[in-house]
């Protein structure tokens, strides 16, 4: 019988493993991660609510790399960025003429957009998602697009996030990663170089977890958005490689198998 290809799984794996670090970062702090999973301060519930979401991005991080119950933590994982991606659309609505919403939408878009990936790649062969993980990656794309038109939007405040001891210097980085977030949402939305595309933006994404993230944890290791950050930023390059292994995926023919 035909049976579904073997796929890279290091992509999906540290989709849950980015999970597990956000969901450990939610019970330590007894919030959600500040800035990006966007819950009202005052909101009735508020703390039970994010024990409850932090509970959920732990055990659905640790069924993916299980791998026996990979599916229904993937699906879990979808659902819960997908809320947390409408908070931030209702965010946007009520100014819908600042980008900054917008930009905060398409970051939480994105996670929930790995997460449609992560699905497909593990629906059964008999499923109607089988084979589809690339076609459904693709919408990735649209988030690169914020990515790169937050950094022209912003690049005054964006630019002092960068070490100034990094040459040519802050300016220079802010539009060159701008770009490049632009020509990989062009890649992967047309299906060109699409995995390489998809790889190169989870190595740049990773570049903001050396030269920002990490750095902001070492000189304040007590902040709860230094913590927000790291765990975020991790999520969203997980996402972009799990994104690069659907393409791989579905660049591998299928093989025989007998019974």
């Amino acid at each position: 019988m035909n049976a579904r290809p073997s796929s890279p799984k290091l992509g999906l794996a540290a989709f849950g493993a980015a999970a597990v670090i956000l969901g450990l970062c939610g019970f330590i702090w007894r919030d959600f991660a500040l800035n990006w999973q966007r819950v009202p301060l005052g909101f009735p519930g508020r703390t039970g609510l994010a024990c409850i979401a932090a509970a959920c991005e732990l055990l659905a991080g640790v069924a993916i790399l299980a791998r026996r119950f990979a599916r229904a933590g993937a699906a879990l994982l979808t659902i819960l960025y997908g809320i947390f991606t409408t908070l931030w659309v209702i965010q946007a609505l009520k100014a819908p003429a600042i980008y900054d919403s917008w930009g905060n939408v398409f970051e939480e878009f994105s996670l929930f957009a790995a997460g449609l990936t992560a699905c497909a790649m593990l629906a059964p062969p008999d499923s109607r998602w089988a084979g589809k993980s690339h076609r459904i990656a693709r919408i990735y794309g649209i988030s690169a697009i914020s990515f790169g038109v937050d950094h022209i939007v912003y690049w005054r405040v964006a630019a002092t996030w960068v070490p100034a001891w990094l040459p040519p210097g802050q300016v220079f980085w802010i539009f060159f990663t701008a770009i490049c977030f632009l020509l990989a949402a062009a890649a992967i939305l047309l299906g060109i170089r699409a995995r390489l595309a998809a790889a190169l933006l989870a190595a740049e994404i990773f570049g903001f977890e050396i030269f920002v993230w990490i750095p902001k944890f070492i000189a304040g290791p007590h902040d709860h958005l230094n913590w927000s950050g790291n765990a975020i930023n991790l999520a969203i390059m997980s996402g972009a490689w799990l994104v690069a292994d659907a393409f791989s995926v579905s660049a591998q023919p299928a093989t025989q198998t007998s019974v």
